[in-house]
């Protein structure tokens, strides 16, 4: 039977979004700890599922994956020590250096994600020119039918407002060229999430992505 994101799960969430302190958390560490099992074992078969078209998945830990739920409150004006989603990063994450997936649960906030997120300025380079150089079969990715239906356009966030340097104003790929990540988001509901089949769902939009993936990775391998 095909494990699923149980209601609970989310029950914690949302009691957890109205009592973000440290005393409601240790009191009530037994629902964090069932829910954080459930999501662990959802992305387990979650990993399997997508490693059936992406065979490097097979070697990503569920667990190691799952992003701690404690806030880094340092430099934040919010104190809350809790983050109130479970975010798993299957080969993508902040800084990473290659294009991988990324899978957020959230009461009425869940999303995937895929691409390459702030990467180093090498990295981001790299990236570049490869657009640059092979226009034609990224806009070929972007334009692909299924793609498009799931991934109108890429994040705008923190685009450039002139080309960067060591590329040519004119280039055709210009407007690709300014951008600072190279991300795709679908946005989910929380039935999409709960959803009996959601492993099966979730991994093929996830595959939707691969091509995307491949074309970011290409010039690393």
């Amino acid at each position: 039977m095909s494990v699923s994101i149980s209601p609970q799960t989310f029950d914690f969430l949302n009691k957890l979004t109205k009592n973000n302190n440290r005393e409601w958390f240790n009191e009530n560490k037994n629902l964090y700890t069932e829910s954080q099992g459930n999501v662990v074992d959802f992305l387990d078969e979650l990993i399997k599922e997508m490693s059936g078209f992406d065979e490097e998945l097979g070697k990503i830990d569920a667990k190691k994956s799952l992003f701690r739920i404690y806030r880094d409150t340092r430099f934040s004006k919010d104190k809350a020590p809790y983050k109130t989603n479970f975010g798993a990063s299957l080969g993508m994450g902040k800084g990473s250096q290659k294009g991988g997936y990324y899978l957020h649960l959230e009461p009425g906030k869940s999303f995937l994600a895929g691409g390459i997120y702030m990467p180093e300025s090498s990295v981001l380079k790299e990236v570049r020119k490869e657009i640059s150089l092979y226009g034609e079969d990224f806009l070929k990715i972007l334009h692909n039918k299924e793609f498009k239906k799931h991934f109108p356009e890429l994040d705008q966030d923190d685009k450039l407002k002139k080309v960067p340097q060591g590329f040519e104003k004119e280039d055709p790929m210009a407007e690709y060229l300014k951008l600072k990540n190279y991300i795709v988001v679908y946005s989910l509901k929380d039935e999409d999430v709960l959803n009996k089949s959601a492993v099966k769902n979730l991994a093929k939009i996830f595959k939707v992505m691969k091509p995307f993936n491949d074309f970011l990775n290409a010039p690393f391998l």
